[in-house]
């Protein structure tokens, strides 16, 4: 199968995951798994793993599910998933890596490829199908039965699981991709150790990363082994404080019940929970300081901010996620200028060079743009606008840049540029039907708007449609 044939196949099962109610870009989340992913690539470049072609042809994007589950699974064409139940139960960006390392070398080694050739008589639509009833049957076996559409597509699933070859090798290159990124090696046996103790205690479906990618002792001896000969850096077992954040976050966002929230306010009520850990401590402090704002109940979400802000102030990491958490719950709470003057106090982000970085990252750039809408200041909304149109020409395919940058046109008055901006949200969720809807409205405003129209965006709009529409033909093709 054909780099471009796979890529394709992929953007068909990522536009369906786009549109999931489970798919979540929480910027937080986003940026640590980051953080994490670009040095694994990186390390894939360097290694050679990672052919020039692979690198261009494909999106090498992780999306992110809203799911208690254990799962991370590779997607035709470098697209990753990864539910924030994974991102809950890891100890350290070194289990985390080893998991994304895996993940990684199943498509740079071309192991879905060579799967998908094995199922020749099957169309891409049938493939897809197949791809996209496994990942609804982990939540609901009902709707991965809807998906799945009669008894040789199931039996042809069932095909397109992992060989054991194809998992030694994933472990032994995505070994090597994550200590070369500079990750402990110590972190892919402690998965392993995890995982293999999750699938003696539980057998209730919550962890199916193990059913296609099955434990064997000989895997887990292999990577014990090598971890042994690998080069040791400093040995630091414990949880960090920021990682202890991260994932009391994820819990949060894949549990967002009413009981579950509320479950979380008893725990941080606990009178024994400052003989606990510090890192176990900052996790039961931010995850009840989130739940009371998911709750709307500031009172007590400031109170467990105060005493998480105490914890982890000499922690920059740590005290960064908990500015950012304080501007949240104040931008929740309706009070803009309480946000606005706690995200000015967000400590800086240091460059690899030690220094301070000049851009913002994700997280305060798009928590800067909600505060400025929400409190309507022209000046501010402004300044949200250039700092967005910045992000978007780096990052073209963030449909959530896009949208704020909508938002922020709309607050301005500026209908022909929201109405584009929307446009381009559509066309980064690969929605090119909904993205020519939108040009052609702007298309509409333009003809109707007489001298006052702002001939140059016109002229881009103009361009843009004709762009999507050979897109929208060439994803036509594809079905």
């Amino acid at each position: 199968m054909s780099s471009s044939d796979e890529r394709r196949l992929g953007d068909r099962i990522a536009r369906e995951i786009y549109r999931d109610p489970d798919y979540i870009d929480d910027p937080v989340l986003a940026d640590y798994v980051q953080g994490i992913w670009q040095p694994l690539l990186a390390a894939a470049r360097a290694r050679g793993d990672m052919s020039p072609e692979l690198d261009e042809r494909f999106a090498w994007e992780i999306m992110l599910g809203r799911d208690r589950t254990v799962n991370a699974f590779a997607l035709p064409g470098g697209y990753f998933g990864v539910h924030l139940g994974l991102i809950a139960i890891v100890s350290s960006r070194d289990e985390l890596a080893s998991v994304l390392g895996h993940e990684l070398s199943h498509v740079t080694q071309r192991h879905i490829s060579r799967l998908i050739a094995k199922q020749g008589q099957q169309t891409p639509w049938m493939i897809g199908a197949m791809i996209l009833g496994a990942l609804a049957a982990s939540k609901s076996a009902d709707a991965g039965n809807a998906l799945i559409v009669g008894g040789q597509a199931v039996t042809a699933q069932n095909q397109l699981n992992f060989s054991r070859d194809m998992e030694r090798e994933a472990d032994r290159v995505g070994f090597g991709v994550m200590t070369q990124a500079g990750f402990e090696a110590q972190g892919f046996v402690s998965m392993f150790d995890k995982l293999q103790q999750a699938s003696r205690l539980n057998d209730n479906g919550a962890y199916p990363y193990l059913r296609s990618h099955p434990l064997t002792t000989e895997r887990i001896a292999d990577m014990q082994a090598r971890q042994a000969l690998a080069p040791h850096g400093p040995v630091n077992a414990a949880t960090t404080l920021e990682h202890a954040m991260v994932a009391a976050r994820a819990r949060v966002l894949s549990n967002p019940g009413v009981d579950a929230l509320r479950a979380l306010l008893v725990e941080a009520s606990g009178i024994k929970l400052a003989t606990l850990a510090p890192s176990r401590q900052a996790s039961v402090l931010y995850g009840a300081a989130l739940a009371a704002s998911r709750l709307r109940d500031f009172g007590n979400a400031k109170g467990y901010l105060e005493r998480l802000t105490a914890l982890v102030h000499a922690d920059a990491p740590a005290a960064r996620l908990a500015k950012l958490l304080e501007a949240e719950i104040a931008l929740t709470a309706g009070d803009a200028a309480r946000a606005t003057a706690v995200l000015a106090t967000t400590p800086p982000v240091r460059s690899a060079a030690g220094g301070e970085t000049a851009a913002p990252r994700r997280p305060e750039l798009f928590l800067g743009a909600q505060i400025a809408l929400q409190s309507g200041q022209v000046a501010a909304v402004s300044g949200a606008a250039q700092r967005l149109q910045s992000w978007v020409a780096a990052h073209p395919r963030d449909a959530q840049a896009w949208q704020l940058l909508s938002s922020a046109y709309g607050a301005q008055g500026q209908t022909l540029r929201a109405i584009r901006a929307n446009a381009e949200t559509q066309v980064a969720q690969l929605d090119y039907v909904a993205a020519m809807d939108r040009l052609k409205a702007a298309q509409d405003l333009v003809r109707q708007g007489g001298g006052k129209v702002d001939h140059i965006e016109a002229s881009i709009i103009d361009t843009r449609r004709r762009q999507v529409a050979v897109l929208l033909k060439e994803q036509t093709l594809d079905r």
